[in-house]
């Protein structure tokens, strides 16, 4: 890809749209670039003030203080349609993620109803969404009991499915069962036959049991926070983590490790990854962002599973991303409507458990690593490039072109973003359909001023985005 980007690019350069920037992020590096676009892909890099062949197109400066960087791809959204479409829907997911800086959504097998664990789900998925979105959107299958060894999973993997979603312990939703750890194996086993990825919710339902026991008022249950915390202690990941651990060891194959939200977990991951074996590990923002002790009783908005940590653990999170044991950040963007959030009037056994976060996920990331020093380059790297590479679109081998990346070839999905502008989280303000989330009230930085899907500017009468499948 370099070899095609000039600096000293003389002459027309072709494209149907041309982004201009003082700081444009290519091969991991900023620079002063024009990038020029062309039927959704980016066609040249030149230097800033390159001439475009296509003057009739849109050419677009940005101001000094926005930089050009590529949309996010947030591997982890629940989109919940159909069945639960007043949870949130295709179009109100995809314009909040738009909202935010994300180019590309890959969507859960749950909660919509049915699930996605067969090849007739599926199609109904790609047909709610496809008239809605206005973002890209990819698919997640899911493995569950009933879908083991009756071929589902590589009909769906046939079908374009990213990957297949397993829970070790109740999801939450009847329709969605978790699997056994001899399960787990089976379904491993299943998958490594064509190498498809095994994406995991890992807590271990016989250390939940444990943990219950020791709770006067049984799993999570009453409105104090740091109950909700010890009914879910770190021993529950890191003993569904050595699980999958045992599997891939077994099978050879590949898993990904859901929502890490607790540090005692990595040693596990770095034994694992020395060992060689093909294990990568996400974290999100809700992790990154909030700590348990500043978490009031019977705030139900910040209620998730696994659950937020100690301050100190969120730190490790921070250092584990920064040397690489964490692989991708990703939003877990898993909304409800305001009656299930705050069912029990604060009641942690009641309330429905997930973060409504698409909109802010990026930036809270960027707040944080802005905070620590960590620059701008290396949070795109986790949630752009990383999550990208994580799922198969980073290099162009399919269908879709590369994404997660500004480059000669790729996917022309572009953010204008001023990284140093700061803002209130208004919960109201947001595009995703319900207006709750634990986000609310917060203080960050960075604004999105525009997004670019495929070369065509995200506006409320912008076109349906593409539905993509597994290359």
């Amino acid at each position: 890809m370099a070899d095609a980007v000039a600096d000293d690019l003389a002459g027309d350069l072709a494209g149907d749209l041309v982004v201009r920037a003082e700081r444009v992020l290519v091969d991991g590096a900023w620079r002063a670039a024009s990038v020029h676009v062309r039927d959704g892909v980016v066609v040249a890099i030149g230097s800033l003030d390159a001439v475009a062949a296509s003057p009739g197109g849109p050419d677009v400066t940005l101001p000094a203080d926005q930089v050009l960087m590529p949309g996010v791809v947030d591997s982890h959204v629940h989109v919940n349609e159909p069945g639960r479409t007043e949870w949130e829907g295709f179009a109100s997911a995809t314009r909040a993620a738009a909202a935010g800086g994300v180019t590309t959504i890959v969507d859960m097998p749950l909660n919509s109803v049915p699930p996605t664990t067969t090849v007739a789900a599926l199609q109904l998925k790609r047909a709610s969404a496809a008239p809605q979105s206005v973002v890209d959107v990819g698919f997640w299958g899911g493995a569950v009991p009933g879908n083991l060894g009756t071929g589902d999973l590589r009909a769906l993997h046939d079908a374009g499915v990213f990957g297949f979603k397993a829970f070790l312990s109740p999801s939450g939703v009847d329709e969605f069962p978790h699997l056994s750890t001899e399960q787990l194996h089976a379904a491993a086993r299943e998958l490594a036959a064509f190498d498809g990825l095994l994406i995991v919710h890992a807590e271990d339902p016989g250390e939940l049991d444990a943990a219950a026991a020791g709770l006067p008022e049984g799993p999570a249950g009453g409105a104090v926070y740091d109950d909700f915390v010890r009914s879910r202690p770190e021993v529950v990941e890191t003993t569904a983590i050595e699980h999958v651990v045992e599997a891939l060891r077994e099978t050879g194959g590949r898993a990904h490790v859901l929502h890490l939200s607790s540090a005692r977990a990595l040693d596990t991951i770095r034994a694992a990854k020395a060992e060689g074996l093909r294990l990568t590990v996400e974290t999100c923002p809700h992790y990154l962002t909030f700590d348990a002790g500043s978490i009031a009783d019977g705030a139900t908005q910040f209620k998730c599973c696994p659950p937020i940590r100690d301050e100190a653990n969120r730190e490790l999170l921070w250092a584990a991303l920064v040397d690489g044991t964490i692989d991708v950040v990703a939003s877990d963007h898993s909304p409800s409507t305001r009656e299930l959030k705050f069912a029990g009037d604060g009641d942690f056994g009641l309330a429905w458990g997930g973060i409504a976060g698409l909109e802010l996920s990026f930036r809270a990331v960027w707040s944080g690593a802005r905070a620590r020093g960590v620059p701008l380059e290396r949070v795109l790297g986790w949630m752009s490039s990383g999550t990208a590479d994580l799922v198969g679109l980073g290099d162009g081998s399919g269908a879709s072109p590369a994404k997660g990346r500004i480059a000669v070839g790729a996917a022309a999905d572009l953010v204008a973003f001023a990284p140093e502008e700061p803002f209130t989280v208004d919960v109201t303000a947001l595009a995703h359909r319900n207006p709750v989330s634990a986000f609310d009230g917060a203080e960050l930085v960075g604004l999105v001023a525009a997004t670019w899907v495929g070369g065509v500017l995200v506006t409320d009468a912008a076109p349906p985005a593409r539905l993509l499948t597994r290359p």
